[in-house]
């Protein structure tokens, strides 16, 4: 309980500090580079996130597909 204590303080300090950090010019210039440069990161992760769901999808499909005409095969062949 005490740890959470600490974490809950810790993480409110942090935003206080952010805070007063903010109100400068140079802190302002700061949060929004950090930001522009989350965003990026965010959308490249969200750009190869549905490339490699498309790639899945495709494989899975693929995979269907054969099964498919695997089975087809088969009952063609009785």
């Amino acid at each position: 309980m005490k740890n959470l204590l600490w974490l809950i303080t810790g993480i409110g300090a942090g935003f206080v500090v952010a805070h007063e950090i903010n109100k400068t010019q140079r802190g302002k210039e700061f949060f929004a580079d950090l930001d522009l440069k989350l965003k990026e990161f965010s959308d490249t992760v969200a750009d190869a996130y549905k490339e490699r769901e498309a790639e899945l999808r495709d494989a899975i499909d693929d995979i269907a597909r054969n099964a498919e005409d695997t089975l087809g095969d088969l009952s063609n062949k009785n």
